[in-house]
């Protein structure tokens, strides 16, 4: 990352204006300190124990020591004029700009607000300017520095735009409008989507060998505006949608195991990836469907293929099974047992009644054939009923297709894990806690950005991004 030091086209030098001034970093240092102290007491006075709280005392000095420095940046930045490279520059459309003066832009940083004079070039063919120092501190794409970005990228990952912006005026003294949040986060997560479809790296060395991994992939709606929605169908009584459904592809390994020996999630393990994307391909497509270039991206990412042994777990659903079978046949598939006993326990219901004793007996004695790996008992109680009642028909056709998914006795003794409560869970914490909420009606692009910065954050890769971003800044500068 570019430092204060080489932010113009030789080396700042050391400014002798006040608390810029002296010929050592040290001289700076100290100037530096001493001007905050001096503020600070200022600010407090004798006797400030007596007539103010502490909260008072803290926060007020905490602003002074801000603006201290916000002012000794502001300075320092604008005593060197050595973004000024002639009279004129190479415009990026190939034609020459010229040096038209000096421009003000007013900043918004982690230490309050600065306003910099940079060198401006004026390009005449393509009616376009640039300053070159914007580029140089990575201020060319907006009023945020990249602190104050990272910030706003941090909190729009989290939480509501609003409650982004009070978390970065309570917490920070960064003061950004809501709009500017959710513009600013947008627009990083963008960089971030980009970034995932660019960067796919295969594990190096040991980090390739795994005993087990597993690879969840479930769908979950988020509520969109009405335009996002023309002509969808959907699941409402009318035949119309409220939702688009994004897909999601989780990563993770579970070779700790609980009181009871069961296999549980490693902590640190999960990684997630996910978007509104289709999984179908046509028998025209000559690429893969968006979701299963994301699936095959991720496996790649986490080295699923090279595990000791990679295992597919699922609900059921048709696209996911189609989707192992054609880029992981090597792998083992398990369905979710939590949704095999929810399938029939829906039949259950259905036949005897929610809440009945027939019903809850009838349920019981299939999940406990399920834990068995009983599986033609199942398939022979369900029989009795497919004529007559369409839930045990669909669950016939279910049970039916997913059998050699559904060993669980043999999964279990190869200590594998059966549930996939990792992707349920990874629908909820990286999409619906902080897609899914009340009033929440989003654009395909904003909610697709913001799930790409939350994946992102949530799997742990936001300083590679955020290095990779850096450098190419630097490379470009």
């Amino acid at each position: 990352m570019a430092s204060l030091r080489t932010v113009g086209r030789r080396p700042i030098g050391l400014v002798r204006d006040g608390l810029a001034g002296g010929g050592q970093k040290g001289g700076f240092k100290s100037a530096f300190e001493a001007e905050i102290v001096a503020e600070v007491e200022a600010l407090v006075g004798d006797g400030a124990a007596d007539n103010w709280d502490f909260e008072a005392i803290e926060t007020a000095a905490r602003r002074q020591a801000m603006s201290v420095a916000a002012r000794a940046v502001e300075r320092r930045l604008n005593a060197d004029t050595s973004d000024h490279a002639g009279p004129a520059l190479p415009c990026a459309c190939g034609q020459p700009a010229r040096y038209a003066g000096r421009r003000d832009k007013t900043f918004e940083s982690v230490l309050g607000r600065l306003t910099l004079s940079r060198a401006y070039y004026y390009c005449g063919s393509c009616k376009t300017g640039f300053c070159p120092r914007d580029r140089a501190l990575g201020l060319q794409y907006g009023s945020l520095s990249p602190g104050a970005l990272r910030m706003v990228g941090r909190v729009g990952a989290m939480v509501s735009f609003e409650e982004g912006r009070e978390l970065l005026t309570e917490l920070a003294g960064v003061h950004v409008p809501t709009k500017h949040v959710e513009r600013a986060a947008e627009a990083l997560g963008r960089e971030i989507a980009a970034d995932e479809r660019r960067v796919v790296e295969a594990p190096a060395g040991e980090e390739a060998v795994t005993p087990t991994l597993y690879l969840g992939m479930d769908g979950t709606g988020v509520p969109v505006r009405k335009q996002e929605l023309m002509y969808r169908a959907g699941k409402q009584p009318d035949g119309t949608a409220k939702t688009r459904e994004v897909k999601l592809v989780t990563v993770w390994s579970a070779e700790g195991r609980d009181g009871k020996g069961k296999p549980v999630r490693d902590e640190g393990s999960i990684s997630y990836s996910a978007a509104i994307e289709s999984a179908a391909t046509r028998d025209i497509d000559d690429q893969p469907a968006e979701f299963t270039q994301r699936v095959l991206r991720e496996a790649i990412r986490r080295g699923f293929e090279k595990a000791g042994r990679s295992v597919v777990l699922g609900d059921g659903a048709l696209w996911i099974w189609n989707l192992a079978d054609e880029h992981f046949p090597g792998a083992i598939q398990i369905v979710d047992l939590y949704h095999a006993k929810g399938h029939v326990w829906d039949v259950a219901k259905s036949i005897y009644g929610a809440g009945s004793d027939l019903a809850e007996q009838w349920a019981k004695t299939r999940r406990d054939e399920l834990d068995e790996g009983k599986i033609d008992n199942i398939l022979a109680a369900l029989r009795h009923h497919i004529d007559s009642n369409d839930e045990a028909r669909r669950c016939f056709d279910y049970v039916s297709r997913n059998r050699h998914r559904m060993r669980y006795p043999e999964f279990r003794a190869q200590g594998l894990c059966v549930g996939s409560g990792v992707v349920e869970a990874g629908c909820k914490t990286a999409i619906g806690v902080r897609c899914k909420r009340a009033g929440m009606h989003w654009t395909v692009a904003g909610v697709d950005a913001i799930i790409a910065l939350r994946c992102c954050q949530l799997s742990g890769r936001f300083e590679e991004f955020w290095e990779r971003r850096s450098a190419s800044r630097e490379a470009t500068g």
